[in-house]
């Protein structure tokens, strides 16, 4: 059903600042992605770690994701770079309709690692997605109930 649309980089400019608003003001509970559009304010930046869909040229859905580098890499076996997915947040007319599928298999697609700290009461769509839960570890998670996804060959990091 999301074959219809693409997934593109959003550059980092006025207009994206425009468009995340439109999410905040539906209580986005993470750290606000417009705070780091402001922090990171570069007009038309090609490396944004911000990634959309548009539908009818309005931003419906959302997400970040950070390439963390193998030597931080505290979750998986083998150790290796890995993706950071943050803020996925489909806007509530657009939801239910394939879009956070469609972010979450974009992340996939480059076959690293993912991690991502869901939201309260998201644990069924990120089993859905193939997400597991870690073994809980009070120094590495500090309070956080980390998801991740393994592709082929990859497990979870044993401390």
């Amino acid at each position: 059903m999301y074959k219809q649309y693409t997934i593109e980089r959003l550059k980092i400019n006025f207009k994206t600042l425009e468009e995340f608003k439109k999410f905040q003001s539906f209580g986005a509970q993470e750290l606000s992605m417009l705070e780091d559009l402001e922090a990171n304010m570069i007009e038309n930046d090609s490396n944004s770690p911000f990634y959309g869909i548009h539908f009818g040229g309005k931003l419906v859905a959302r997400m970040s994701l950070y390439t963390i580098s193998q030597k931080f890499d505290r979750y998986f076996e083998p150790p290796q770079d890995y993706l950071e997915l943050w803020k996925l947040e489909v806007l509530p007319e657009y939801q239910g309709k394939g879009y956070g599928r469609a972010l979450v298999d974009f992340a996939k697609s480059f076959n690293l690692p993912i991690k991502t700290n869901g939201r309260n009461n998201s644990h069924d769509f990120w089993s859905k997605m193939g997400f597991e839960t870690v073994t809980y570890n009070t120094e590495r998670d500090r309070g956080e109930n980390p998801f991740v996804w393994f592709p082929k060959g990859v497990s979870e990091q044993t401390l």
